[in-house]
């Protein structure tokens, strides 16, 4: 158990306590904000995702520039990314503050691309992150934050930037779900 599969794991640890600030209402308060209620809850939620969505990048450096890249981390990584997002965007829609179609198109292209991943794996062939995958994941971080914290401070000026950034997420997701089994096309010509 290394570094960079500590800093996993707790980004794994760390996605029920989101959904716990996300879906309980705790009576700590709340700020009312050009007409939008944000509670100190909700908060706390975007503060701990936003700590656990920056791990993704550092363990992953840590691991190459220390070689410490393992199987186990391998697993663990992409595992704990699609673990916070799917929790980020069903907790949302809980709160009706994302359409549940969104979530399930988003959620969706993950677990395609986890399966081209294991297809691939079974035939001995490893499908990188591609630059379009990265971009997909800022993508929905920002989206899920926005949205976390119900479009703070934008719903002040009346750019709907959520809302946005939404459909931008959703965008970039499908493109880069298709782009992924487009280049790998060979994987699933071999079955």
């Amino acid at each position: 158990m290394n570094l960079p599969n500590k800093i996993t794991l707790i980004r794994i640890f760390l996605v029920p306590i989101i959904m716990v600030f996300l879906l309980i209402r705790f009576d700590f308060g709340e700020i009312k904000i050009a007409g939008e209620m944000i509670t100190y809850s909700e908060l706390i939620a975007t503060f701990i995702f936003i700590v656990a969505a920056s791990t993704d990048g550092l363990d992953g450096y840590i691991a190459r520039k220390r070689k410490l890249v393992t199987n186990l981390g391998k697993l663990l990584d992409p595992l704990a990314d699609k673990l916070l997002i799917s929790a980020a965007l069903i907790s949302l829609v809980e709160m009706q503050r994302l359409d549940a179609w969104i979530a399930i198109v988003i959620i969706s292209r993950e677990f395609a691309v986890t399966g081209l991943r294991m297809v691939a794996a079974a035939e001995g062939f490893v499908i990188v992150a591609s630059k379009l995958g990265k971009l997909k994941t800022v993508t929905q971080i920002i989206a899920i934050v926005l949205l976390m914290l119900n479009n703070f401070p934008f719903n002040y000026i009346h750019i709907p930037l959520a809302q946005l950034m939404v459909w931008i997420a959703v965008l970039v997701t499908i493109i880069s779900g298709i782009d992924y089994f487009i280049k790998n096309k060979q994987v699933i010509e071999m079955k």
